[in-house]
């Protein structure tokens, strides 16, 4: 049932740019899509282990810088040579940017799960800083402030060659397949022994160390593959704003990121995606209603109101009524009693026979 609801979910969005092809919408809808993605693979981490990264946005950056520089071709003094580097296809260097943020994914992992609580979360954004600070100051490198431009875009096979990905329609399709690529990734993960390990980790470490849980081995499995898709969302980035800056490792990307994540539902799969469509959207349909400042309000607003009435999150609240419901219908009353039930006789001492 529910691998059919995916189904249909990703042909019905497959279908907007052929059911509304405004080239505005569909890059507001593309660039929120770039965000679920990022938002997913946090998911991984604050969801599915329960460790809260609040540097993820440092993935998202280096995946985004890696893509763009191996495709544009570059050139470095390192203080024992100069190292260059020709531009290389750009499936090629997208890929490569999610290799490289993997692997600092599991730098990073290696020696941020060593502590647990605060610690970790001041390693992460520490991390992220450090990284910003790099992409601000290596000027031979990133071009620090100038950003780094003309980042050509991806590029696809036809029939008759290679050909760019430039229009809205094909970029938020490009977007769409990386972002059920992803999902399908996840899913698989979480369903594996690795992902029943990491639940595991997540509603009691001490037993699950108790019991023969490799607990900083599945914890950086975690850490590699959300930092790999993250990675690919930084990538994807990239190629379609086609400029950069070190504004990439703002702190903002990795709050947004939580907040699709919490609102939609940590600890599940569709949390992130219908968080990041209604918090990647909402700015954009207030537009041209209600003054700026009131926007970020009733951003505000909403999150708090969620958090209030629906602590658990969306997709968590949505599916514990829609299962409350189901029981409320089987069970209506004049309904004669099923003739599986048990009976439920009382004697006089109150005790059920």
């Amino acid at each position: 049932m529910r691998r059919l609801v995916f189904i249909l979910c990703a042909l019905a969005l497959a279908a907007l740019p052929l059911i509304w092809p405004d080239p505005y919408m569909l890059s507001v809808v593309a660039a929120a899509g770039i965000m679920i993605i990022a938002a997913m693979s946090l998911n991984l981490l604050l969801g599915f282990t329960g460790q809260l990264s609040l540097g993820h946005a440092a993935f998202f950056g280096i995946g985004a810088y890696t893509s763009a520089l191996l495709s544009l071709g570059f050139d470095v003094d390192l203080g024992v040579g100069v190292l260059v580097v020709t531009p290389k296809p750009v499936w090629l260097a997208f890929i490569s940017g999610m290799a490289v943020a993997g692997f600092f994914g599991w730098l990073v992992g290696r020696v941020a799960f060593r502590v647990r609580g605060a610690y970790f979360v001041i390693v992460t954004i520490s991390f992220a800083q450090v990284m910003r600070m790099v992409a601000l100051n290596w000027v031979d490198l990133t071009e620090g402030p100038m950003a780094l431009t003309s980042i050509p875009p991806l590029t696809f096979w036809t029939p008759s060659g290679i050909a760019d990905v430039t229009t809205k329609a094909g970029t938020y399709w490009l977007v769409l397949g990386v972002a059920v690529v992803a999902y399908i990734a996840i899913a698989r993960l979480v369903h594996s022994r690795p992902g029943r390990a990491m639940i595991a980790l997540r509603e009691n470490e001490t037993l699950a160390r108790s019991i023969g849980i490799r607990v900083t081995h599945y914890l950086v499995i975690a850490s590699i593959v959300s930092a790999a898709i993250a990675g690919a969302a930084g990538g994807l980035y990239a190629h379609t704003v086609r400029i950069i800056d070190p504004d990439v490792f703002l702190f903002i990307y990795t709050i947004t990121m939580v907040i699709m994540v919490i609102a939609g539902g940590k600890g599940t799969l569709a949390g992130p995606v219908v968080g990041g469509l209604i918090f990647g959207l909402l700015p954009e349909m207030q537009r041209g209603y209600v003054a700026p400042e009131v926007q970020w309000m009733l951003y505000g607003a909403l999150m708090i109101l969620i958090l209030l009435f629906l602590p658990r999150g969306i997709v968590p609240s949505g599916a514990a009524l829609y299962a409350r419901l189901r029981r409320r219908s089987a069970t209506e009353p004049g309904d004669p009693p099923r003739a599986d039930a048990p009976l439920n006789t009382t004697s006089a001492s109150g005790v059920r026979s």
